[in-house]
């Protein structure tokens, strides 16, 4: 476990009779870092924070918080984390100022705090106009907004989000967004889980990707493009058109593959790194200007097909049946 580590998974198992739906998972969680487990339906991102945070006994394995295992001290971690599940857990007949006063009671807090601290959390999340209004009368994006407001009442050092922004609008997404990104800004350390490749890349400071109960590779957006950049690739935007350019590149320059990307592109694929250098030089001696040289780097989307086998337009076929 690395010296900064919060919390930390170490070989956990969770079996429901015959069906193993975490099987030997192991990360560690970094104290304000955003971590998040990418992966499609069923992989077991639910039961992996279900057993983190105590919802579900482990068969297996072991839950560490400070380097300290808490599974037998339930209580004490709980009150250390917050859990915004991926359904609603309030009330529908009470209005949002309720709900959050509720929520702040079950941990303790006197009345004047958690007033004042409802009152903060409801302007923080554009929610003071709608505080008196029953909860089941509000937007899917405002119960979204309210339920992560109530998982943070106590202002715990670690806090769950579990598919944050499935299901509701673009506008309310991009809101939710901003205030994850506002609450790591202020300390707050984040699991959070998501069916939304870019989203992992937005939010994200390293990304596990979970298949079939099984952590399958961790690492940061960089680490994880560098690790299957898959060599290089380099696009020039030159002012020579036809194919007679490209064959050319292709015979001075024959560890690299080359092609026309566009009418006025080249893309060369090499194994190693490219000389820029000679190669500029190469096209100038036949009157060909370069405008623009860009590497190429793979999309998140295509390190998780690389890695998991899994195709992203699965993900996104499962999200709009969700939306359903």
């Amino acid at each position: 476990m690395p010296a900064d580590g919060l919390l930390v998974a170490a070989d956990l198992v969770k079996r429901y009779g015959e069906v193993t739906a975490v099987e030997g998972t192991s990360f560690a969680i970094r104290r304000g870092e955003i971590f998040g487990l990418l992966g499609p339906n069923g992989a077991g991102k639910t039961t992996t924070i279900n057993l983190l945070t105590g919802l579900a006994r482990p068969t297996a394995g072991h839950r560490y918080l400070d380097g300290r295992e808490y599974g037998g001290r339930l209580k004490q971690a709980q009150a250390r984390m917050g859990t915004v599940p991926d359904e609603s857990n309030l009330y529908e007949d009470l209005d949002g100022f309720g709900n959050l006063c509720f929520c702040a009671s079950l941990y303790g807090i006197r009345k004047r705090e958690r007033e004042r601290r409802a009152r903060e959390l409801l302007v923080q999340f554009g929610l003071e106009q709608a505080a008196h209004r029953l909860f089941k009368a509000y937007s899917k994006g405002m119960k979204r907004k309210l339920t992560i407001a109530a998982g943070i009442i106590h202002e715990p050092e670690i806090l769950f989000l579990d598919e944050p922004t499935t299901g509701i609008d673009v506008a309310s997404a991009r809101q939710i967004r901003q205030l994850v990104l506002e609450l790591n800004r202020r300390g707050t350390t984040i699991l959070l889980t998501t069916h939304y490749i870019e989203e992992a890349e937005r939010l994200c400071h390293r990304i596990a990707f979970i298949v079939s109960g099984k952590i399958v590779r961790i690492g940061s957006l960089e680490e994880l493009m560098r690790e299957h950049r898959g060599g290089t690739v380099l696009e020039l935007a030159v002012d020579a058109r036809g194919p007679a350019l490209a064959e050319a590149v292709r015979e001075r320059f024959p560890a690299c593959a080359v092609e026309r990307s566009d009418e006025h592109g080249i893309r060369l694929h090499s194994p190693g790194p490219i000389e820029l250098l000679p190669l500029l030089s190469f096209l100038a001696e036949r009157g060909a200007a370069v405008s623009e040289a860009r590497i190429i780097r793979p999309t998140l989307e295509e390190v998780f097909v690389r890695i998991t086998g899994i195709e992203s337009g699965a993900l996104r076929q499962e999200r709009e049946g969700r939306k359903g």
